[in-house]
């Protein structure tokens, strides 16, 4: 059993995979930084600081005793969270599409053959060559 698992564990297609995950994880976490980081702020300055994450819709709103403690939770959809999420997911998705675009377009450059150089003029053929050098040979003997 463990030599079954040593020849799963270490197959060329487990580690790649397991390669993409981290590396994916990775990609992730910069594209979260991208979003929460640069594209939020700016949006947010483009819609006069709207917090998309707050955004909610209160089906019955939360129930307080007279010290302030929480007797019965709010319950909202918070619609806000979902935006930002989808939000989100388009943006990673794009930036995985142009990450893989751009990886496309290198290999298809390496992998393009050189070009075939250019035929040379078309010159006369061995037998045309062969009935001048007779015809010289003629001509000379003559």
């Amino acid at each position: 059993m463990w030599k079954e698992f040593k020849e799963f564990a270490f197959k060329g297609n487990v580690l790649d995979m397991s390669i993409g995950v981290i590396i994916g994880g990775a990609f992730g976490k910069i594209v979260t930084s991208l979003v929460n980081d640069i594209i939020m702020p700016f949006f947010g300055f483009l819609t006069a600081g709207t917090d998309f994450t707050s955004l909610k819709l209160v089906l019955s709103p939360a129930e307080l005793d007279a010290a302030g403690a929480v007797i019965k939770p709010e319950a909202a959809l918070m619609y806000g969270n979902f935006l930002q999420n989808v939000f989100d997911f388009f943006i990673v998705a794009f930036c995985i599409f142009f990450f893989v675009q751009q990886i496309t377009k290198m290999r298809k450059k390496k992998e393009e053959p050189a070009p075939e150089p250019a035929p040379e003029p078309a010159g006369p053929t061995t037998e045309e060559l062969l009935a001048e050098i007779r015809d010289l040979l003629k001509q000379q003997n003559h």
